[in-house]
This record gives C-alpha cells, sequence and structure tokens, in this order.
C-alpha cells in the first residue's frame, strides 16, 4: 500500500455542525511540526517537535516548546536533513510527555501544519502506541491551502510549489532556517495567518466558510480504527 493511500485510509476527518459554526476570533492557534525519521507514515519516528500558539495575526513567543525526542530507530536521513546525530537522539525526551501536552491544547484551539496527513498520522500512531486518552483536534493545513489557491491559478501545479519553503517565499514572509521543528512551526504559523488574509478571513468568519478551501477539518487522535 503506497504511503498517500496508507494515510487516506485512516484520515477521513470532518467538522461537527457545532464547531463549523464557531469564528475564527474564539479560537487560539497552536503550529506544530515534528522532524521525522521518513515520509512514510507507517514507519516514520519522531526526533524533535516544536509548536508556537498564538490569536489570529499575533504570535505568543512565551508559549514556545521545542523537544529532542529519543528514538531507538535509524535515523536515514535526519542527521544531514536535521541535524539531529543518533548522540543527540539518544539523550532526548519521550514523545509522551510532550503528547500530553498537546492534549491538554485541544479545547479552543486550531491546531496548524504543514502536512497535516503526514503529521498528525504519526502522533495518531503515538497516542495509540502510548494508549492516551483519545482527544479531538480541528486543524488546518497550510499545504492544502497552498494546493487550493496554486489549483486555481494552474491546471498543473508546478513541482514543489507547495513546499513550506515555497509558500514562504511566494508570500514574502520572513525566512527562518528550514527543517528545524520550532522554526518551521514559526514559518507554518505565519503563512496560516498569510493564507486566512489573503482569504478575506476575518475574526468574525465562521469555519463553516473555509470548507470548501479543503484546508479545515478535525480529527480524533488515539482512537483504535
Amino acid at each position: 500500500m503506497s504511503f498517500f493511500r496508507a494515510i487516506s485510509t485512516w484520515f477521513k476527518p470532518a467538522l461537527s455542525k457545532e464547531i463549523a459554526k464557531r469564528t475564527l476570533g474564539e479560537f487560539k492557534f497552536l503550529a506544530a511540526d515534528l522532524e521525522l525519521t521518513s515520509l512514510d507514515a507507517s514507519e516514520a519516528h519522531i526526533t524533535s517537535i516544536g509548536w508556537v500558539e498564538g490569536r489570529l495575526n499575533c504570535i505568543d513567543i512565551s508559549s514556545c516548546e521545542y523537544g529532542v525526542i529519543r528514538t531507538r530507530k535509524p535515523l536515514g536521513q535526519s542527521p544531514v536533513i536535521h541535524g539531529l546525530t543518533n548522540e543527540t537522539v539518544d539523550d532526548g525526551e519521550s514523545i509522551e510527555a510532550y503528547a500530553k501536552k498537546l492534549s491538554a491544547l485541544t479545547l479552543d484551539y486550531i491546531w496548524v501544519f504543514h502536512n497535516a496527513a503526514l503529521d498528525l498520522s504519526v502522533l495518531d500512531r503515538a497516542y495509540q502506541k502510548l494508549s492516551l486518552t483519545p482527544v479531538t483536534v480541528v486543524y488546518f493545513d497550510t499545504l492544502q491551502m497552498a494546493l487550493y489557491e496554486l489549483k486555481k491559478r494552474h491546471q498543473v501545479v508546478p513541482s514543489n510549489s507547495a513546499s513550506l519553503s515555497a509558500c514562504i517565499a511566494r508570500a514574502n514572509l520572513p525566512d527562518f532556517p528550514a527543517h528545524n521543528a520550532l522554526d518551521d512551526a514559526f514559518s507554518t504559523l505565519q503563512l496560516c495567518y498569510w493564507q486566512l488574509s489573503n482569504l478575506g478571513a476575518k475574526p468574525a468568519t465562521q469555519l463553516n466558510e473555509l470548507l470548501h478551501t479543503g484546508a479545515i477539518k478535525a480529527v480524533t487522535l488515539g482512537k483504535a480504527s
């Protein structure tokens, strides 16, 4: 089974009618990024995690979290791409502590990812492995929003035009060093705000007004399939 097909068999998210009627201004935003040993969600392990919170168009610097995650699995290209060596990862922390922190940040939060299907499927596997209490997450995918916009302008989306770095450059946003989980989380939150502004979204905009983009959805992590 291919990587994308494997994700799609699990990833069938939807917003409830109650949540869809809520406005953007009612939520905090939490942009998160995972650095992984692989892009195959079925075998990827987390090597680092970072996130930052904010309100619409604002970023709360004091909310930053970053941690290197301990894993005994082969690191693949992580030492080259992320700069994380076996020694660094061996001294890392358990993903459980960070997963529990994330679990406390679900009510009245919109989580933001660039490629939500990958990161959320890896988190879902971690939640199930750790037998953590399932949590329902409302999320915004900046990758999906980028594809929505690109498909309106191109019959065929240009290669790599929806990557985080390409999106940041196209929006003329500040460029953080790539492949650090916290830096990528910052970039993702900035991109989210820019995309929403570009779409004409306001604090009073209801989530159901954004559903046509395919970028905002909900999913339950840790729920056995």
